[in-house]
């Protein structure tokens, strides 16, 4: 089992100084500032079919999986978290709706589907009668705002699930995952030729925690099961060893992703 434990500390790090009503800070002392301390992983599925691509920055956690296995499916989710980063939504260059739109576009754009059809199918290559399925890769994304009260703004495509857990409160599912069988999930990013995510926003305080989910965890544990483990008292890192346990337990087939991040301001 591997975990990857991504804290952030750059507010402690910087070296600032900063006037205040007794005088000046002194340079080097470290300056607090709302930020997520976030662990996560993808548990890697028994098919051996990687799918599952996330990526942490200081206020910005999105993960995505590609759907249609092998090469494809990680290419699709990796053109849809590079459009994220691009994007910088945590900067306020673009809003969230319009981030998923990118992401939509990137993965649509590396293969368009082929006249008439609007979901993936296998297309064959001209002149060589190969086929291969279209890339389409499901987006949940959050954001930290930069502010005195700072919210979380969160955005949602496919079957992956938000949570947000209050501190000494239930954790409570922020969107709804769309889901078919077997089949991609429905509005996923490249899919259909236009795209409407779902977007939210939710209003933190110190020790909230958010965690992101991809379909591999949630078939993995279920959604009764994710409640519990994430309201339990344990650490973030100690709940997702915990989660992890129980995935090596089910043998899940395909990626399972789970990122935890609390809310801290000092």
């Amino acid at each position: 089992m591997t975990v990857f434990v991504i804290t952030f500390l750059l507010g402690c790090l910087s070296v600032m100084t900063v006037r205040g009503r007794h005088g000046n800070w002194p340079a080097g002392m470290p300056v607090a500032r709302p930020r997520l301390v976030a662990v996560g992983g993808t548990y890697e599925g028994g098919q051996g079919r990687p799918s599952d691509a996330y990526v942490v920055q200081e206020r910005l956690i999105a993960a995505a999986r590609g759907v249609g296995g092998g090469d494809s499916a990680q290419a699709a989710a990796a053109l849809a978290l590079g459009a994220v980063v691009a994007a910088r939504p945590q900067h306020g260059e673009e809003g969230l709706d319009e981030c998923a739109r990118a992401a939509h576009r990137a993965v649509r754009t590396a293969a368009p589907p082929a006249p008439g059809l609007t979901g993936p199918t296998l297309t064959g290559s001209a002149g060589t009668g190969s086929a291969g399925p279209e890339p389409v890769s499901t987006l949940d994304l959050v954001v930290l705002e930069r502010a005195e009260n700072p919210r979380l703004r969160f955005a949602h495509v496919g079957d992956g699930e938000i949570w947000h857990c209050p501190k000494g409160g239930e954790p409570r599912r922020l969107t709804t995952p769309h889901v078919s069988g077997d089949g991609p999930p429905p509005r996923g990013a490249g899919l259909l030729p236009a795209l409407t995510p779902e977007i939210g926003s939710v209003v933190l305080r110190p020790g909230d925690r958010v965690a992101i989910v991809t379909d591999g965890a949630i078939k993995a544990l279920g959604t009764a099961r994710m409640r519990v483990l994430l309201a339990g008292g344990a650490s973030p890192a100690a709940c997702l060893d915990r989660m992890y346990d129980e995935m090596a337990a089910a043998e899940p087939k395909g990626d399972a992703t789970v990122i935890i991040a609390e809310f801290v301001t000092a």
